[in-house]
């Protein structure tokens, strides 16, 4: 693990962006770029064009460490290069932002409330291919529907086991159970969940940091003792799903989380505009997380 990134990522100002989008989520990004299902032929099409659409915001001079302290990355964005180098080598040697990579195989059917990750076989032959691409940290994901005890400490068993294996192969993980904003117990939900991540974080192995993902709290500030616990190296939250000026808004109100966007960090970019347009608006973009990030509001 590299010292610099670990002290850039505890202790600097600014957010995660989320360049993520894996095989089922790719065509609605595509769209949301303005590139429609029928403008590619197959999953090597599609792939090419999302590298396409990813390099381009890698590339602007807008997306820089004044910013953003990191992005994740789909694993076949970090096979692929960007401007000659591999996408990590980029990020790091010419932006100085730090990369993850995610690594869960997507979600498990709904059941009990919750869905589960699938199964991420090939886990070991991933991380391995990670250290050789310089890849500092990870991240999966899990979703909570309901309020269920069971559902949420089955989630969250899950997420601090394969959290395990990926801290002791030298990476930091990043642990996301969302609760999904749209959930009528979703307050109640995120009580189980903290009780839940408290009781694993407070049994990890001394030494060992992770990282996590939330979605943001129904109640302002309820993360603050996770944010202060010893064991996490940073609290990042999701937008979830809600447009990018009410997750800034909500995100503002609460001290010490800072974001770690997707859709709301893409939010009005598309392939048609020009480069200055472009730049333009992935500024605007990238000012208003950063300042609800830090505090600042929106």
């Amino acid at each position: 693990m590299d010292g610099r990134q670990l002290e850039r990522i505890r202790n600097g100002n600014g957010f995660i962006a989320a360049l993520d989008q894996s095989g089922g989520s790719t065509p609605k990004a595509l769209e949301h770029y303005g590139i429609g299902r029928d403008a590619y032929a197959g999953e090597a099409e599609m792939f090419d064009l999302v590298h396409k659409m990813r390099t381009r915001v890698i590339t602007s001079p807008a997306f820089s460490s004044d910013r953003i302290l990191g992005a994740i990355l789909f694993e076949k964005t970090m096979e692929r290069e960007v401007e000659g180098l591999p996408t990590a080598d980029y990020l790091w040697q010419g932006k100085g932002i730090v990369p993850f990579l995610k690594v869960d195989k997507g979600l498990a059917t709904l059941a009990g409330g919750v869905q589960m990750m699938k199964p991420i076989d090939g886990l070991d032959g991933m991380l391995a291919r990670a250290a050789e691409k310089h890849i500092f940290g990870t991240k999966m994901r899990s979703v909570i529907k309901e309020a269920t005890a069971a559902g949420i400490g089955r989630i969250v068993d899950q997420q601090f086991e394969y959290g395990l294996r990926i801290a002791g192969a030298g990476f930091v993980p990043i642990i996301e159970p969302e609760v999904d904003i749209h959930s009528t117990d979703k307050a109640e939900s995120e009580t189980i969940l903290k009780n839940e991540l408290k009781k694993h974080l407070d049994a990890l192995p001394q030494g060992t940091v992770v990282m996590l993902k939330l979605s943001i709290p129904s109640e302002d500030g309820f993360y603050a003792d996770l944010v202060k616990h010893p064991n996490v190296l940073r609290v990042v939250a999701l937008s979830g799903g809600y447009e990018r000026a009410e997750a800034n808004e909500r995100l503002a109100r609460n001290p010490g989380v800072i974001a770690s966007f997707s859709r709301a960090l893409l939010e009005g970019l598309s392939a048609g505009q020009s480069d200055d347009a472009f730049n333009v608006t992935l500024r605007s973009s990238i000012e208003a997380i950063y300042r609800a990030s830090v505090g600042k509001g929106a």
